[in-house]
């Protein structure tokens, strides 16, 4: 098959550095999004989040007349969609609305032979929902669930798998999972991301493509969960958590994660719970590890707080408000969180430093004891200092300028 032409839906944190990317192979791509902001950016061959290499790549593809932004699908023989997938409430329960909306957009759009892509991390059975939406919308065309091997438009989910800050190395090298509904499916799929990707592409289907994105970042969480536990245990022991995992590592067979002020990102701190929310009876460790992970935030607020006791309305530096090092994605950050949870109370005046942004986010921007500082101000105010984050800023610091200060290091930074 040949794509002359796709459309990536939802220009965020995967789809505009996937777009890019395939841009990059002298494919046109239009990239569909809801935020006339960010669409005008690209077209101005500039990125609206910050990613290593992606400002190059978008201008040079801009430029070139490969890649274009625009606010509604278009027909091409290709669509691939990386669009949210949250909560519904407190209990967990995935929201697919954002799927629903943007399947039902690009409905009209599709023609017999076309091939439509879910990325989006989801539930076991979303790919397959989205088939039915379609179905629905265009009952002149057969999808995978109502005829056998072959259908007028071919369906498949293929998660992705790659690490902020090194999004567009590993969108060519990583391996990719590509669950079709049926193998005809599937094997459209493959022909599509064998265009960009030099990893293997590795034949699946559907909902064992689901799963194993859910399955990779469950078993991350995990481990994180007992990192994070180590520490907290060792903070009541007198034991340097770092020192003592450092030497256990040494084991042949033993490789213990690095606890951190808790688990964020819209990966590892989300899939956990579309297994736990679909089977709560039998999901114990993966829930006791999401509760775990969940929780650390309450215990680092606790450290601070016993720092504090002796200091009246007492200045805090909060270093750090992305969900990891060198980046500035904030969502589900628990370094944000902290710094929100503290600001919470009026008698706290926060310092809030993120090297990685140009503002304060929304959850801090209203709040009176809360300034948006820069790192030389924050640590020259500031009565203790919480290290929330591993920014390269942070690393690079002299530490005889904060060793003089109360610290509560939740990095490991500072030793």
């Amino acid at each position: 098959m040949k794509f002359n032409k796709v459309c990536m839906i939802g220009l965020g944190y995967i789809g505009l550095p996937t777009a890019a990317v395939l841009a990059s192979r002298k494919v046109r791509v239009v990239g569909v999004d809801i935020n006339q902001k960010a669409v005008d950016i690209i077209n101005r061959g500039e990125i609206h989040i910050v990613e290593p290499e992606l400002d190059i790549l978008v201008q040079a593809t801009v430029k070139e007349g490969y890649l274009r932004a625009t606010t509604a699908p278009e027909k091409a023989d290709a669509f691939i969609m990386a669009v949210p997938t949250p909560f519904k409430g407190d209990d967990y329960e995935p929201n697919l609305d954002y799927i629903e909306s943007a399947t039902r957009s690009l409905a009209p759009m599709l023609e017999k032979g076309n091939l439509v892509i879910l990325e989006s991390t989801s539930p076991v059975g979303a790919t397959e929902k989205m088939a039915k939406w379609l179905a629905e919308e265009r009952p002149d065309l057969t999808f995978p669930q109502q005829i056998g091997e072959d259908s007028d438009i071919r369906i498949a989910h293929c998660p992705e798998r790659v690490l902020p800050g090194h999004v567009i190395r590993e969108l060519v090298e990583n391996d990719r999972i590509i669950g079709g509904m049926t193998s005809k499916c599937t094997e459209v799929a493959t022909e599509l991301y064998k265009l960009f990707v030099d990893g293997e592409c590795i034949a699946t289907n559907s909902r064992t493509a689901e799963m194993s994105k859910l399955t990779e970042n469950a078993s991350r969480d995990v481990s994180i969960a007992f990192a994070n536990e180590l520490s907290i245990l060792c903070d009541k022991m007198g034991i340097d958590v770092w020192e003592l995992i450092s030497l256990a590592n040494r084991h042949p067979r033993v490789n213990i994660l690095q606890p951190a002020c808790g688990v964020g990102g819209h990966c590892i701190a989300v899939d956990p719970w579309f297994i736990v929310n679909a089977f709560p009876n039998d999901a114990h460790l993966m829930k006791t590890a999401r509760e775990i992970n969940d929780g650390k935030p309450l215990f680092v607020i606790s450290k601070v707080k016993e720092a504090l006791k002796d200091i009246e309305n007492p200045k805090i530096a909060c270093l750090g408000l992305a969900f990891k090092p060198n980046i500035d994605d904030l969502r589900e950050s628990p370094a944000l969180e902290i710094t929100k949870m503290l600001s919470d109370n009026a008698n706290f005046n926060i310092l809030a430093v993120e090297p990685n942004v140009k503002e304060l986010p929304n959850v801090l921007s209203n709040r009176k004891n809360v300034e948006f500082s820069s790192l030389v101000n924050a640590l020259e105010k500031a009565d203790v200092v919480v290290i929330l984050v591993k920014h390269k800023e942070f690393v690079e610091l002299e530490k005889e300028k904060i060793i003089l200060k109360k610290v509560i290091d939740t990095t490991g930074i500072v030793k």
